[in-house]
Parts: structure tokens; sequence; C-alpha cells
């Protein structure tokens, strides 16, 4: 399958927050949680799920920090074991999914995110936007608007969000000193 016609059979959909997610996220961290166990790993419900007061595409995403001397490949290994489907791997961080189907999204969707410990803006950008309701919503509106052009094309859709996340995350670091 062409990246293409993968993005075909997944669009990106936004969806009124579902008070569903946070659930989800929680039920999906309790499973990663015993299944890394052995690594240590700081886990957190990050992206727009996250974020009550906004509109999401209806994918959980979740971050798992763990120690950078841990067995980066042993983790790899028993996700995959699990389930998971691996789709990118770096000295630094690895991505996996859960609920792509050959017909499209399964009703419970996860990105899951390996950053070496510490390595967390992520969480600063989710925290910033929950604690700045006007900063969300601004978000949302960008992300609105970026929908009709990007709908087929995640790669170009994170891109265009890129620099006012960096904003955020950049005024949620000068909030914190």
């Amino acid at each position: 399958m062409t990246l293409a016609e993968l993005w075909q059979l997944f669009p990106i959909v936004l969806e009124s927050h579902n008070t569903d997610w946070a659930e989800w996220a929680n039920e999906e961290m309790r499973e990663l949680s015993a299944l890394l166990k052995d690594y240590s790993p700081v886990i957190n419900h990050i992206g727009s799920t996250a974020i009550p007061t906004i509109q999401a595409k209806p994918i959980i995403d979740i971050l798992v920090e763990i120690a950078p001397d841990n067995d980066w490949q042993r983790v790899h290994e028993k996700m995959e074991k699990s389930g998971y489907i691996c789709m990118s791997v770096s000295d630094t961080r690895m991505s996996f999914n859960k609920g792509y189907t050959p017909k499209g999204y399964a009703d419970k969707v996860f990105h899951i995110h390996f950053h070496r410990a510490g390595d967390n803006d992520e969480i600063r950008f989710r925290d910033y936007l929950i604690a700045h309701p006007e900063a969300a919503k601004e978000y949302e509106i960008l992300k609105l608007s970026l929908l009709p052009k990007y709908k087929n094309d995640r790669d170009g859709y994170t891109e265009a969000k890129t620099e006012f996340v960096r904003r955020m995350t950049d005024l949620a670091k000068h909030q914190s000193k």
C-alpha cells in the first residue's frame, strides 16, 4: 500500500471532545505500565484528546518516557509482540500505533510515543493549553483551518502546526522559570 493510499484509508478527522478519551487513555496507560514495568516508564496522556476544550483527531496520544540506558531494542520487541505497529525508530525516540485495521480506524486508536526521560515538551504544551483556554481555542481554529488542505496528508498537517506548537511550548517554558 502506498503512502497516498494509506492516507486515503486513514484521513485526518477532527471531532468534538469525547469524555471517553480520558478513560481510554487511562486504560491504555495501565496496560503499558504493566507491559513495561521492568523499564520504570513515566506515562502521560498527551495531544489534543488530553485537552477537554477543543476538537481533536480521535486518536489517543500517549508519551512513554524511559531512561536512555534501557534496552530500547527489547522495548521495541516487547511492543511489537504485544500487537503495536512500529511507525518510526531513532536513537532517542520510537513511535507505535494501535487501532489501524485493513478497513480503516478501529473504535479506539492509539499513538504511543517513546522518548528518553525528560524529553517531554508535549506535556508542557498540553498543560499550557489546558491552563490557557484562549490559546487552546487558537490551536483548535488553526487545526480546523488546516483540515481542508491536509485531510489526507498527515505529515503536512503536522508540519503546518509546528510553529504554533513551538511558540506555545516556549511560552510554557518561560512561565515555568
